[in-house]
C-alpha cells in the first residue's frame, strides 16, 4: 500500500482545495439567507475550512501506526493549561495516559492583514508557552515530552506581498522585519517558533483563492515546507508504536 507521504504534494493540494471550496460555500451561504459577517469574516464563522488540513494530519499518524482510537479531531480537543484552565487545540494523539501530540492549524485571509497578524502571533506563543509550563508541572502524567506542531496558510496576494514600513519611534526593530511583506513576517515567525524551540515543528504555505480552488500552492521557505513538518511528525510518532 503506498504510504501517504510519498504522494504528499496530492493530498495537500486536495487540502488546499477544501480550504478555499469551504471559505466559497460558507461565504454563499451566509449571502443567500441575508447574514453577513464584517469583511472576510463571514466565510470563515462556518467553521470546516482547515479539516482537509486536519484530516491529513490524522491520516499520517495513522499511516505511521497509531490506532484512529488514540488521535481526537472532532472533540475532546482541550488540554489543561498553566495560565488558564483549558486550551482547545486542532488534533490530538493520547496514548496509555500520555499526550503524544498537539497541533494547531490556522489561516489568513485579507485584506486586515496587520492586526490579524499580531492577534494570531500572540495567540500561537501564549498557546505554547501555557502548554510548556503545564507540561513542566506535570499536567499530562509523565516525562513524555509531546510534539507542538504549528501549521499555517495564509493567502498570497497583493496585500500580503507588499513592503509593510515598520514605525520606530524610541529603539531600531530587528533588521529582518524592516520592509518585510505580511508574508515575509509569517514565514520568520513560523521559523523562529522553530528555533526559540516554542514548537517542535512548523510548516508554512501560501495559496490565492483563483488557483487555490484548484489545489495550487507554495511554499516559501524549504526549511518550513509541509513534508519536513510531516516527516518530523511521524519520526516522533513511531516511537510510541
Amino acid at each position: 500500500m503506498q504510504k501517504i507521504l510519498d504522494r504528499i504534494d496530492t493530498h495537500i493540494a486536495k487540502a488546499v482545495s477544501h480550504y478555499w471550496i469551504t471559505r466559497k460555500t460558507q461565504k454563499d451561504k451566509q449571502k443567500k439567507h441575508g447574514v453577513s459577517d464584517a469583511g472576510s469574516r463571514s466565510a470563515v464563522t462556518g467553521g470546516a475550512q482547515m479539516d482537509g488540513f486536519i484530516t491529513l494530519f490524522r491520516d499520517l499518524i495513522v499511516d505511521a501506526g497509531i490506532d484512529k482510537h488514540y488521535i481526537h479531531e472532532k472533540k475532546a480537543l482541550e488540554l489543561p493549561g498553566f495560565f488558564r484552565p483549558t486550551k482547545k487545540w486542532d488534533l490530538l494523539v493520547i496514548k496509555n495516559g500520555q499526550l503524544l501530540v498537539a497541533i494547531e492549524a490556522k489561516s489568513q485571509v485579507g485584506p486586515s492583514f496587520g492586526n490579524n497578524f499580531n492577534n494570531r502571533t500572540e495567540e500561537a506563543m501564549g498557546s505554547a508557552l501555557d502548554l510548556w509550563t503545564a507540561f513542566r508541572e506535570g499536567a499530562f502524567n509523565g516525562s513524555v515530552q509531546p510534539f507542538l506542531g504549528y501549521f499555517f496558510m495564509l493567502e498570497d496576494c497583493q496585500s500580503s506581498n507588499r513592503s509593510v514600513k515598520v514605525k520606530e519611534p524610541h529603539f531600531k526593530v530587528f533588521s529582518e522585519f524592516v520592509n518585510a511583506s505580511y508574508m515575509k513576517r509569517y514565514e520568520l515567525f513560523c521559523r523562529k517558533l522553530i528555533h526559540e524551540r516554542h514548537y517542535t515543528s512548523s510548516a508554512f504555505i501560501t495559496s490565492d483563492s483563483n488557483n487555490g480552488i484548484k489545489g495550487v500552492y507554495n511554499e516559501p521557505a524549504n526549511d518550513l515546507s509541509f513534508n519536513y513538518f510531516a516527516k518530523s511528525l511521524i519520526s516522533h510518532v513511531r516511537a510510541f508504536i
